[in-house]
């Protein structure tokens, strides 16, 4: 708005050179314009002089407009630098009187760190005058606790050194008591929350197998149809008698048994080919060295294709498949091998049953249960022809037939000769022990047995402390009467277990014997 009376200005004096030129040019020829020329001269300063005039008055008016909005906006920072320096004065103050309130607080703690200062000196002091009468009181102790000692000592007769030995070997005692008390609740509470279950996979596997229990002896009969075949056995001079007895590696027992010829021989399967080619040979009625050596040829292979008959057909009824041939053959010599009077091909398959049943109850490996029951007790078909124990031969045996680890296992620990590898091998052990320790299953000599029955009250009685041994219910179970002097309630089941582990070591038994220990004490008095 200011720029405009200048561009006027400018303008005016734009169009007044023009008119002076145009002026100047035409003077020389246009006289007659002259005096018009100079009017218009005059009417063009005079529009210049109120253009001028104008110019000036309009600046004048943006200038003082310019001066008075330039001091209201200086108005306005003033105001605005106020506002901040009140704010900022406000600031300061409460920020003096927050300094001022912590000087006060300082001040104040300074003068209850001052009392306290003033305090704990006078607690040091009556702290350090308590400490020596607390010194003076211990001398004072000591010295009453060496006089009592003295006079316990002169009173009990013992010395310090004796007390503490006897004040530990109490300590001791009543440490195993309360050990011995604490291991039985874990062991009841553990055995009530284990046997549960396991009575119940027991029951059930033990109620659904029915076996028969079959007794063989080391001899077989043989019914003759006359006395007089017995001669005819023997032969002239015994020919006969010696040819067939070398034959087949068997004893040939003629007696007073009538009708009756009696095969004896350590191995079954031997004895099995005498008494059948004995059979034949008395049928057809032609005895002599010739034909003996022939009928016992035929007899043997008729006896080997039975046990490997034998062998398949166990297998099969158990479940078992993929054996080794030489597997099979000796499964089936099971047949004619006792084990306490035990037959162990069925005991085997028995076995198989309940270990299956079992690991079905369990989830596991059924046919792997099965596959190491029926092999577990191969080894005792070879014990008469190999050194070594029946565990040791069946491991052999096993692992040269490319049998799984674990079944190898099932054989190797089914008597705690290594440790069990997996769960199937615990089911075979148990189902070994629940079929060999059934009522009637297992029989032994009489010499044996009472030997058996003297070792286990031998082992018992060899304690300190125990008074009286019985071995009761057919050398199963062994009951040991302590004096309750000597053994109290925590020895007892440290006893139980000693003897336990004692006999597992030292005696051979089928099945496994219970060993209870019975602490009682009776008052007895008589009314007169």
């Amino acid at each position: 708005m200011g720029d405009f009376p200048l561009a006027a200005l400018a303008a005016a004096l734009g169009v007044i050179a023009s008119v002076v030129t145009f002026v100047v040019g035409k003077r020389g020829g246009r006289n007659a314009e002259l005096n018009e020329q100079r009017r218009a001269k005059a009417t063009a300063s005079e529009t210049a002089t109120r253009i001028l005039d104008e110019a000036q008055r309009e600046a004048e008016t943006a200038r003082k407009s310019a001066i008075v909005s330039g001091k209201e906006e200086i108005l306005k920072l003033r105001e605005g630098l106020e506002r901040e320096l009140r704010d900022r004065r406000g600031d300061v103050e409460r920020d003096e009187k927050r300094v001022s309130d912590r000087e006060g607080q300082l001040d104040r703690a300074r003068d209850s760190l001052e009392g306290r200062e003033v305090e704990l000196k006078t607690r040091s002091g009556d702290v350090g005058k308590r400490e020596s009468r607390i010194a003076d009181r211990e001398k004072e102790i000591e010295r009453l606790v060496d006089e009592e000692r003295r006079r316990l000592e002169q009173v009990a007769g013992l010395s310090a050194e004796q007390a503490k030995a006897e004040l530990i070997r109490r300590m001791e005692d009543a440490a195993m008591a309360d050990a011995g008390n604490r291991l039985r609740e874990i062991r009841e509470s553990s055995r009530r929350n284990a046997e549960r279950e396991a009575k119940k996979i027991v029951a059930l596997a033990v109620q659904r197998v029915a076996a028969e229990t079959t007794a063989e002896t080391t001899v077989s009969a043989v019914s003759l149809p006359n006395d007089e075949m017995k001669g005819r056995i023997i032969g002239r001079e015994g020919r006969n008698i010696r040819a067939f007895e070398l034959a087949t590696g068997v004893d040939v027992i003629i007696d007073d048994t009538p009708d009756t010829v009696v095969v004896s021989c350590f191995d079954p399967v031997r004895r099995e080919t005498a008494r059948l080619a004995l059979e034949k040979l008395v049928s057809d009625g032609r005895i002599h060295p010739g034909r003996i050596e022939e009928v016992v040829a035929k007899a043997r292979k008729e006896v080997e294709a039975t046990i490997i008959e034998t062998g398949e057909q166990a297998a099969y009824e158990v479940g078992v498949a993929g054996l080794h041939p030489e597997l099979i053959k000796l499964i089936g010599r099971m047949r004619w091998r006792t084990s306490y009077g035990q037959n162990i091909l069925s005991h085997s398959k028995e076995v198989a049953w309940l270990a299956g049943m079992m690991a079905a109850e369990l989830g596991l490996d059924v046919a792997l249960a099965k596959r190491g029951a029926l092999l577990h007790d191969v080894g005792k078909v070879l014990t008469h022809e190999h050194e070594g124990t029946h565990v040791q031969l069946g491991v052999e045996v096993a692992t040269k037939y490319g049998e799984n680890p674990l079944v190898v296992n099932c054989i190797a620990a089914h008597h705690d000769d290594v440790p069990h590898e997996s769960e199937v091998s615990v089911l075979v052990q148990a189902g070994d022990s629940i079929s060999g320790s059934r009522p009637g299953a297992r029989r032994e000599a009489f010499e044996t047995y009472v030997k058996r029955l003297e070792g286990l009250e031998r082992i018992a009685a060899s304690y300190r402390g125990v008074e009286r041994v019985f071995a009761i219910q057919a050398g199963r179970e062994v009951r040991v009467v302590v004096t309750p002097e000597q053994v109290d309630d925590a020895r007892m089941t440290a006893l139980s277990e000693e003897i336990a582990r004692r006999i597992e070591s030292e005696l051979q038994y089928p099945g496994q014997i219970k060993v209870v220990v019975i602490r009682e004490s009776r008052a007895v008095d008589f009314a007169r």
